[in-house]
């Protein structure tokens, strides 16, 4: 009797943000193809939520991805139980509300930095290490089309997209010598939690049609899409594929 294998057998991965939403998404799909996941968010109960669902690959690991300390020790939890890893997923994100660029408070700009760009420098002072010693490993930041084309309301959300984007890229060459590809998967707006925040008005049907209009294919995103392209650039299907950023949209930047 044979087996399938899946195209992620061997791998250890961290999904951050997976307590929900595209997070979730992945962490689900990289067990089901044979990873062992650490399952990170903010919120314990989310964590253990997923952990729970898909059962021995998975570890719940609570932590604030802004936090050094906490991101270290969420690290070592993955490590003692699994091995060391050699994927990570950078999801975890925060958007300010839809409003105008000077409506924005100081707070709400120094958060949504902290989580959508401080928290991948503080992962890759954790990880790339690791992956260096591995030999080495597959990188996905999350970021987003609008960090490629960027709608008003959403000023320093955008910015901080087109952040993760670039450094995506400048990390993939400063990286391919020892072998750790690094890659930006790029979604469109998704049915997720933040949804209402990025639209700035009430989630109802007419609203959502005026945002689905902008995509030529006539959906928003879902965690599945996102999940499935993230999978294939996090596995050895692309070995040679470094320093891309992969819209997952629908057309929207067309």
């Amino acid at each position: 009797m044979t087996t399938t294998k899946g195209r992620m057998d061997g791998k250890i991965a961290i999904v951050t943000g997976a307590g929900g939403g595209f997070g979730e998404g992945i962490a689900k799909l990289f067990a089901a193809e044979g990873a062992r996941v650490g399952v990170l968010d903010l919120r314990a109960d989310a964590a253990e939520r997923v952990a729970a669902e898909i059962g021995a690959n998975a570890v719940a690991l609570a932590a604030d991805v802004t936090s050094r300390p906490q991101m270290e020790a969420a690290v070592a939890k993955v490590s003692e139980t699994f091995g060391a890893p050699n994927v990570l997923v950078n999801n975890a994100g925060w958007t300010h509300r839809n409003k105008p660029m000077l409506e924005v408070t100081e707070d709400e700009f120094d958060r949504v930095y902290a989580i959508n760009v401080k928290s991948i420098y503080i992962a890759s002072q954790i990880i790339v290490p690791i992956m260096r010693g591995l030999g080495g490993g597959a990188i996905v930041n999350i970021g987003s089309v609008a960090g490629i084309r960027p709608r008003p309301g959403l000023t320093w959300y955008n910015s901080t997209k087109g952040a993760v984007n670039i450094m995506s890229q400048s990390m993939a060459v400063e990286l391919a010598p020892d072998n750790i590809r690094v890659n930006a998967i790029c979604p469109v707006m998704g049915e997720t939690g933040l949804l209402e925040a990025f639209m700035g008005v009430p989630d109802t049907p007419e609203n959502r049609a005026r945002f689905v209009a902008t995509i030529p294919m006539g959906r928003m995103s879902r965690p599945e899409d996102i999940a499935r392209a993230t999978l294939y650039l996090a596995s050895d299907d692309a070995e040679f594929i470094t320093g891309v950023l992969f819209p997952v949209d629908g057309g929207r930047t067309i």
